[in-house]
């Protein structure tokens, strides 16, 4: 049974598609990632696409759930990679892919959860901080 690899750097996960993905595969991919960011309590998920050629609907909307999911484990989804003619794909089929931040490359993707979660660490601290000024 094929796996596509996830690897851990630093807060993040991530994953590089190089293969179409098949229905089954891309389920697995969905369960295994999930895991991954709940087990490691990663920040944030890069998935590079650069080497998908065809996304379908069913492809489109496991990228949505895995953005979702991780979301709610306290980790944003970065997508890089995309091919234009995915990306038209995307859009013709009605799937804008909610949730799902995007960057053109690896390096740009990972500036940018860098800055997520800086904000993320930045928004929780002013919180705390307000928290301790209330009085009764």
């Amino acid at each position: 049974m094929d796996k596509i690899p996830i690897l851990r750097m630093g807060a993040f996960l991530l994953v590089t598609i190089q293969v179409d993905l098949y229905d089954r595969l891309a389920l697995n991919l969905e369960a295994d990632l999930v895991q991954m960011v709940n087990k490691t309590n990663a920040k944030g998920v890069l998935i590079d696409i650069s080497a998908v050629s065809i996304v379908d609907s069913f492809m489109g909307r496991i990228i949505g759930n895995i953005a979702s999911m991780s979301k709610i484990l306290d980790a944003e989804t970065v997508v890089v990679g995309m091919q234009p003619a995915v990306a038209i794909t995307l859009i013709e089929l009605g799937l804008p892919l909610k949730g799902v931040h995007t960057a053109l490359d690896m390096e740009k993707g990972m500036n940018l959860l860098k800055s997520m979660i800086e904000e993320t660490e930045e928004d929780a601290d002013e919180d705390q901080t307000n928290d301790d000024f209330i009085t009764e």
